[in-house]
This record gives structure tokens, C-alpha cells and sequence, in this order.
């Protein structure tokens, strides 16, 4: 049976990342020194060749795609944006900490939400629209590979959601360019909507030294 995998993986990192600011719908950059460790990144480790590149549409994560995958067609998928962190987007922990608004949210469950922000719930939502989405058109186009590049967030909770082994959002974090890869068939996914994890993405190099000839 014919299976379809999926690298999902981590944009690389902005100016907010760096200064520990939130941000969520906001639409910034790499930055100079996220740029710059993608690229030590691709040095120093494997990312697979795909037919594909699935994105969230922010710029962060098209600029990774455009670095981690130069030559392979990139396509935004609007449900994979980051989570909409209504008023404390663009605000730092320290700026939040003292905010009842904010103590809550921290606090609350999936149906939690910032002031005029959306929930994980609904986040998670849309999720399973976009990963339907993508899993369709592989199958309608006989792609075995693709790779996905989106948010942290997006990645523990849908890994977290869909995946098995079942783990706990917390267990599936990921560094900027870093991720995991799924892979689901035709009968997993239509019939139980759930995808395997196999492992983190990119992979180790395996150093070939050549024939040894005695």
C-alpha cells in the first residue's frame, strides 16, 4: 500500500523569536542570524529532496522554504498560519505577566483564547482542514514526498492531535529548521484521520569515507 510522507518542519528564526516577543498572524522576516542558521543547518545535516513544499503563507515560512528547498515548488496553505494571538501579539512575556487576560489564557484549555485571538481548538481545526488538504492533493498527484514548513505551535499540537504513538504537546517541540517526518496511507488517513511519526527531520549524516580495501 502506497504511503505518503510528510517532513514537517520548523521556520527558522525572526527578530521577535530572538527577544522573546509573541508573535502570531504578524508577518515578519527571518532574520539575519535565523537566515544564516538555516544555512549551517544544511551543512551540517540532511533534508530530503521532496516534490513538494507545502507553507504556511507568512513570509517567515516561505523564506525557509525558499532556503531549505530552492529548486522544489512552493505552496502556501492558509490553514497552516500560526495561532492569532489577538492583543498579545507582538508583546513580550514581561509586558503580559502582570495581565489577568493573560494568567487566564496560560491557564485555560483548548478553548481558551487571547483577547480578540483564537483558540487552540480552533487552531486545531483548521489544522486537520490543511493537512487533509495536502494528503489529498498527494494522493491525487501521486507525490510520496512532501515537506510542510509552519509554526511551532501548529507542529506540537497537530503532531499531538493526528499522530501515533500518542504524545502530549509538550513532547513534540521543535527548533527553528527542525521538525519531524509522518508518513499515513490512503486507509490510515480517510478512515481513522491519524498519521505515524517516524522521526526527526533533517537527518543525520552519514559520513562516506569510500571503499575500504584490504
Amino acid at each position: 500500500m502506497k504511503g505518503y510522507r510528510i517532513s514537517v518542519i520548523r521556520h527558522g528564526l525572526t527578530e521577535a523569536n530572538e527577544k522573546g516577543i509573541y508573535i502570531g498572524k504578524t508577518d515578519m522576516p527571518l532574520s539575519a542570524k535565523g537566515a544564516a542558521d538555516l544555512a549551517a543547518k544544511m551543512d551540517e545535516f540532511d533534508y530530503p529532496s521532496v516534490h513538494r513544499v507545502y507553507t504556511s503563507p507568512l513570509l517567515r515560512c516561505r523564506e525557509t522554504a525558499d532556503i531549505l528547498f530552492p529548486e522544489t515548488e512552493i505552496v502556501p496553505v492558509d490553514d497552516f498560519r500560526e495561532l492569532d494571538l489577538g492583543e498579545f501579539d507582538g508583546k513580550s512575556v514581561d509586558e503580559l505577566i502582570n495581565r489577568a487576560d493573560y494568567k487566564a489564557w496560560l491557564r485555560g484549555g483548548k478553548d481558551a483564547r487571547p483577547p480578540k485571538g483564537e483558540s487552540l481548538e480552533e487552531m486545531t481545526a483548521r489544522t486537520y482542514t490543511g493537512l487533509h488538504a495536502i494528503i489529498t492533493d498527494m494522493m491525487q498527484s501521486g507525490l510520496t514526498h512532501c515537506a510542510l514548513i509552519t509554526h511551532a505551535g501548529i507542529i506540537s499540537n497537530m503532531l499531538a492531535g493526528f499522530g501515533i504513538p500518542k504524545y502530549s504537546p509538550s513532547q513534540i517541540t521543535t527548533e527553528a529548521g527542525g521538525g519531524f517526518d509522518i508518513l499515513t496511507t490512503a486507509q490510515m488517513w480517510l478512515n481513522s484521520q491519524c498519521f505515524e511519526i517516524l522521526g526527526y527531520c533533517p537527518y543525520e549524516r552519514i559520513e562516506d569515507d569510500g571503499p575500504d580495501f584490504e
